[in-house]
């Protein structure tokens, strides 16, 4: 079972936030789920709303803020307690801070359609120059930017974020020519998993906070979990008797039973 943590750590450190990718990473996780928009300087930001409001207490559209600007604002407004101050990130900040990772789900948030296109030029040139075709997948529910970035490379690993029962998640996955089917844990059964794997695709499920829903989406074929506690998560399918890890990073770590939190 591959473990993503989710916005970093989102039950452990401030969501979306430097020094929660670097908490996760610290414990082994090499493996992320992360939201992207497009600041007001063009560099892309890592934040899941469009608004700067929930996560800092301060009204703004991120679209109107430089990346500069949000790296001063802090997120530590509505989240788990933190010592120190948690800037809104640049993607680069937290690829630098977390450089071997093992693989990427950017999820790109709908916005205007201007500012979108801009995103995807400059996702698709990151991921072009650093050849991290096999590292990173753009993920949207936005089939339009779908689209656009398998125009821009067909090389590209696109992934269709789904919460709804109908239209048929696989067939939309398919029509698009993603690679991966990112489904809200509530849709997940073993029939739509082993339907998406015979198109071809791969089937990550969120929001996952109970290691007995992760073992029942284990059942069921699932190739990945998007989790708040992905520290406390990868420590339990580390030290499970008889697990198989060699699709895990190595890591230090105790055997806690289970963890917090609910789906």
């Amino acid at each position: 079972m591959i473990i993503y943590g989710h916005r970093g750590a989102k039950g452990e450190a401030p969501e979306n936030t430097v020094p929660g990718f670097k908490h996760a990473y610290s414990h082994g996780v090499r493996h992320f789920e992360m939201d992207v928009l497009l600041s007001a300087s063009g560099e892309p930001v890592i934040i899941h709303d469009t608004t700067t409001d929930r996560t800092t207490g301060v009204a703004g559209r991120v679209g109107d803020m430089t990346a500069e600007a949000l790296a001063k604002m802090d997120t530590r407004h509505n989240t788990v307690p933190w010592p120190s101050h948690c800037g809104i990130p640049s993607l680069n900040q937290v690829l630098t801070a977390c450089p071997e990772f093992m693989h990427l789900q950017l999820e790109v948030k709908s916005d205007d359609r201007q500012r979108m296109n801009i995103l995807c030029n400059r996702l698709a040139e990151l991921i072009q120059k650093n050849h991290w075709y096999d590292r990173a997948a753009l993920t949207s529910s936005d089939t339009w930017f779908l689209r656009e970035a398998k125009r821009r490379d067909r090389k590209l690993r696109t992934g269709l974020v789904f919460d709804k029962r109908f239209p048929n998640p696989v067939k939309n996955a398919k029509r698009l020519n993603c690679d991966y089917l990112c489904l809200n844990a509530r849709l997940c059964s073993k029939a739509l998993v082993e339907s998406a794997h015979k198109a071809g695709l791969k089937v990550s499920v969120w929001t996952v906070n109970r290691i007995h829903d992760m073992l029942e989406l284990e059942k069921m074929g699932v190739d990945s979990i998007i989790t708040d506690y992905p520290t406390s998560s990868l420590m339990y399918f580390e030290n499970r008797p008889g697990i198989a890890t060699s699709r895990l990073p190595e890591r230090l770590a105790s055997d806690p039973e289970t963890v917090a939190g609910t789906t």
